[in-house]
Parts: C-alpha cells; structure tokens; sequence
C-alpha cells in the first residue's frame, strides 16, 4: 500500500467538518469563561459582597443590605442593551469574530479588576461606587457577547442541525455556572468560610485572566461566519442596520425579549439566590444550611441544566422551536411552587433534588434559542436583533430575579411567593413563544427580497 501523500489537498468536507468543531469549541468555551466571569459576581453578591462593600449598611440592617447588594447584579443588566446596540452594530458591519473577540477581553478585564479592589474598610464609599463602575463594565461586555456566539455556531451548522449547533453556546452558560459554583466551594472548603470571606473570595475574580488567555487563543482560530462572508461579498445596503431593524422587526424584538424572560428569571434563582437562601442563618430569613454542602450540591444539580440544554437543542430540531420552548416553559411552571417545599426541610439531598428538576425545564426553554432567535431575524441586522432582544428580556427577567425574590420573602416570609412569580414569569414567555411562527428551516442567508443596486 503507497503511502499517503502528505501535500495531498485535503478533502473538503472535512476541511468542514474540522472547522465547525472549532467554532462550537470556541463558542462553548468562549461563553462558558464569558458567563463564569459573570456568574462569580453573582455568587459573591449573594455570600460576601454586603458586609465587605456596604459595611456600615451591613452592620445595622444586614437584610437590607442583602437587597442592595442584589441590586447591583441588576444594575449591570440596565447596560447590556448598550453593549447589545454597539456590538451589534459592529458585528452586522464588520463580523461576528472580532466583536466576540472583544467582548471576551473586556468582560475579563473588569472581572480581574474586581478581585483586586479595595473595600470599603480601606477606602470607604469609593469601594461600592468602583464596584458598580466595574459592574457596568462586565454588563456592557456581556450585552454583545451572546448574539455574536449564537450567530457563530448556527451560521456554521447544516440547516437541519442548527438547534443541535446553537445549544453549544448555551451550554456555555451551566458550564459557567457549574465552574464558577465549583471555585467558590473548593476555595472554601481548602482556606476556611472565614478565610474565604477576608480575601479568599477575590481568588475567583483574578482566576480570570488565565481564563481570558485560552478563551482568547480558541476564538482566534475561528473562521468568520459564512454567512457574514457572503454579507460582504454582497455588501448592497450598508444603512444603519439598527434603523432597518426597529423599522421592519421592532415585532421580533420585543417578542424575543418576552420569550427570554422567564427563563432568566430562573436561570438567576439558581445562580445567585438559592446558595444564599439556603446557608445564611434562620435569624436572616435562611435555613441555616452547611454552605460548602450547599454550594456542592448546587454545582452537581446545574450538571441537569447542561444536559437538559443540549437535549433542548437537539430536540428543537425535530419538533420545532416553539413546540420545545412551550414544552420546557410547562415543566417549570409546574414545579416553580413545589420544590420550595422541598427546598425549606433543609435537607441537603432534597435540596439537590428540587434545584435539578428545576434545572430540567430551564433547559428546554434554553437549548432552542440560539436557532429561534437566529431563524427569527434576516441576515443583515440579525446580530443587532438577536443582541437586542436577548438584552431586553435578561433586563426583565433576571436582573432583578434575586432582588425580588429577597423582598418576596422577607415580606411574606413564605418561598413559595418566589415560586409563584416565577410561574407568572413562565405564563408570559409562554405566550411570547406562542405568538411565533415556527420558523426552523428558514434560509439564514442574505436576504433577497430589497434589490442590489446596479454596479
């Protein structure tokens, strides 16, 4: 038998085949050190950001504090359609790759510059002013960094894969969750809660930049988005694509921000309030439970929303978007109220219980986004559509999720309220959904239907 011939051109099919392994690589891992920059801030919001930046507040009125120091995830979100208009704009005039790129950097940037902040024992209300700046910062990176990964990886996939390709960027999101819980615990479990509370707590902010560096280097190897190569070549209108979208998709938009919202909701439940409820003491309207516990089992249970994500993805394929969405939007809704009950025994196995199967429906009505946002917007402004309306619904579902649910509780001092605004949340998104015109299949290219000028 001859032996191969190693300058033989290699066969393009899978020249293609290599070349989307590595965009569903680089939006994975991208999206997965993008969200875990974000996901340590809402850890450390819930465990230790009160006490260490409004001290004062801390010490007369701690529950208070707790609300406040929610807030401030929200306050970030406030900026993220900001982020949403600019990267998209960019992404629609000049690609996908760079602005993701970009926004990789600058979320990194800010999450390091936050583990090395002084608090306000050291340099008083500059403390809490220098963090919410910061905060600013990683909500504009992150309003442009999901449209560009989702565009990436459905752009890239075959036209009957696109639910299965697009479920990769978000599984970057429970893999940020899992990374991010899983730091926290294993630095506590290694220094000690009151160790971790001094300054272990900034270990998961610097961890950052050595994330930053491989994210950076993966998303570098990635080719542009095809589709955006054939914007170029047939770069006929080149208008503000912001103008073009709230003229003839402001539908769309809103629509996508409606879909997005419940889910969020939940999404920030499980990331920055559940831990918190169920460790800080009863006195503190908590159940007093072993944080490292907690934390661990929080951790293992997101492992659902991972798995139940990429099923989503690849189910939407099959049976539709929307018929996955509403699917996924049931089954949270229909256990919303009930796992607080078994949340409050305290029992760290029913605790795990409850927060998996609560994950289950999350991601169901996750996994299918990427391609329903994609399919929902044409070619040339899909980026600032996708962006945009990704923004909106995180501003109406989770920027404030554990804000409302701290004043939920310590006003009826019943959970099972947070339940119950999370199924109203589920019934809005379900209609939201509904309204949509199943629309898998479509041809994602540049859209014909406004003439090219003459040449």
């Amino acid at each position: 038998m001859a032996p191969s011939d190693p300058a033989a051109p290699v066969p393009a099919d899978a020249v293609e085949t290599r070349e989307r392994r590595r965009v569903l690589a680089g939006t994975m891992v991208g999206t997965t050190i993008e969200w875990y920059d974000f996901f340590i801030y809402a850890q450390a919001a819930g465990l230790v950001l009160a006490p260490l930046f409004l001290a004062p507040l801390s010490e007369t009125s701690p529950a208070v504090a707790q609300v406040l120091s929610f807030a401030t995830i929200g306050i970030s979100f406030l900026f993220r359609p900001l982020g949403a208009i600019v990267a998209g704009s960019l992404g629609d005039k000049f690609g996908r790759k760079q602005v993701l790129v970009a926004t990789l950097v600058m979320m990194g940037l800010a999450t390091f510059l936050i583990g090395a902040l002084p608090t306000y024992a050291q340099i008083g209300v500059a403390a809490p002013v220098l963090l919410i700046l910061l905060r600013i910062l990683q909500g504009f990176s992150a309003g442009g960094e999901w449209g560009g990964a989702a565009l990436m990886s459905v752009e890239h996939a075959p036209a009957g894969k696109r639910g299965y390709f697009g479920a990769y960027p978000q599984i970057g999101v429970p893999c940020g969750m899992i990374l991010a819980t899983f730091v926290v615990w294993a630095i506590t479990v290694v220094i000690g809660q009151e160790a971790f509370l001094a300054w272990g707590w900034r270990i998961p902010f610097l961890m950052s930049f050595l994330l930053i560096i491989v994210g950076h280097l993966i998303r570098k190897s990635v080719e542009e988005s095809p589709v955006f190569k054939l914007m170029q070549e047939r770069r006929a209108k080149a208008s503000a694509p912001l103008r073009r979208l709230f003229r003839n998709n402001a539908k769309e938009v809103v629509l996508s921000a409606l879909i997005f919202l419940a889910n969020n909701a939940a999404g920030y439940l499980v990331i920055a309030f559940l831990a918190t409820y169920a460790s800080r003491p009863v006195e503190e309207f908590g159940l007093g439970m072993e944080r490292g516990p907690v934390l661990l089992a929080t951790t293992l249970a997101s492992f659902g929303w991972l798995i139940s994500t990429l099923y989503g993805g690849w189910l939407c394929d099959r049976i539709g978007r929307v018929r996955t969405f509403q699917i996924g939007y049931a089954m949270l809704a229909a256990w919303a109220v009930p796992m607080w009950f078994m949340i409050d025994t305290g029992d760290i196995l029913m605790y795990f219980v409850a927060v998996f199967v609560f994950t289950l429906g999350m991601g169901l009505s996750y996994g299918p986004q990427s391609a329903l946002y994609a399919e929902m917007f044409p070619a040339e402004i899909r980026y600032s559509g996708v962006s945009i309306g990704y923004a909106l619904g995180a501003i109406l579902g989770g920027a404030f999720a554990p804000m409302i649910a701290e004043l939920l509780l310590t006003s009826f001092d019943a959970s099972w309220t947070i339940g119950a605004y999370i199924v109203v949340a589920c019934a809005v998104s379900f209609v939201a959904v509904s309204m949509v015109k199943e629309p898998m299949g479509v041809d994602l290219h540049v859209d014909d239907a406004e003439p090219t000028p003459a040449s």
